[in-house]
């Protein structure tokens, strides 16, 4: 049965991007950029509600209240496309950077540049962090946006190390906004690399914000002790709750640790 509602999750999934992105195409197109919001938005929820119906699969995300009014930057973990998607209803108007070379994809690529997303060329790391800033604090400028970066780059197995990237301390810097980290286990219910949906609920959580002004350690220091923390507890509900989901290695390998940890303090 789990791998029939897998299945059938994941090819429902596709077409319903598909139709939609084909039956919005007039309405998102010829609309003021804040109203052509409304169709990933409600691309989302849609996903998000054949995940629960089909997956047997259900969000319980909460935190609303610790999203700031205006700009801000959002940093979930990143464990599988289903965060990449699921933040899009709670925010007025996200901003990611994003790979240019998504931008050529017919149709798709138009889509992003609608929305005034903003491309990066993957060379020198340096030149790319500036154009970044740059091209962030123009578009900020403009609008009151909420960017979203994924501060391990990367997607990462539930429990496996954390490893943070050094470019959101200097966008944080830079930019001089709160950020809001998010956690999650998401990657328990919709694993990376893997076609299997497990049914269950998908706990996340949008923390207090960190203040802009911090030193770079301090920030750094923060969003990883809360972030992790936070995830390390979703970790132990999932694991203790009823029908828990297949715990990969790293998050068994976590809780192992966490376990010991508990009973030294003890």
């Amino acid at each position: 049965m789990l791998y029939f509602r897998s299945l059938t999750f994941n090819f429902v999934f596709y077409v319903n991007l598909i139709v939609q992105m084909i039956l919005w195409t007039p309405y998102y197109f010829l609309s003021p950029r804040h109203r052509a919001w409304f169709v990933p938005k409600f691309w989302s929820r849609t996903s998000m509600w054949l995940y629960d119906k089909i997956a047997g699969t259900k969000n319980d995300i909460t935190g609303q209240e610790n999203l700031p009014e205006g700009s801000f930057i959002l940093a979930p973990k990143h464990q599988s496309f289903w965060d990449a998607i699921a933040f899009f209803p709670f925010l007025q108007d996200p901003l990611y950077i994003l790979k240019r070379e998504l931008t050529w994809i017919p149709f798709f690529g138009w889509y992003i540049m609608k929305m005034r997303m903003i491309p990066v060329h993957r060379g020198s790391r340096s030149k790319a962090l500036k154009a970044v800033v740059a091209a962030t604090k123009e578009e900020m400028a403009r609008n009151p946006r909420q960017l979203i970066i994924y501060p391990e780059g990367t997607r990462r197995a539930p429990g496996d190390e954390p490893a943070y990237k050094y470019g959101i301390v200097e966008i944080y810097t830079q930019l001089g906004i709160p950020v809001v980290p998010v956690a999650h286990v998401a990657g328990l219910y919709w694993p990376r690399r893997k076609f299997l949906r497990y049914p269950g609920t998908v706990k996340a959580r949008f923390l207090p914000p960190i203040p802009p002004g911090l030193g770079k350690d301090e920030f750094m220091a923060r969003l990883i002790g809360e972030t992790e923390a936070a995830c390390d507890q979703f970790l132990i509900d999932a694991a203790r709750g009823p029908n828990p989901p297949a715990l990969p290695p790293t998050a068994m390998k976590r809780l192992q640790e966490l376990d010991a940890a508990a009973r030294t303090k003890v």
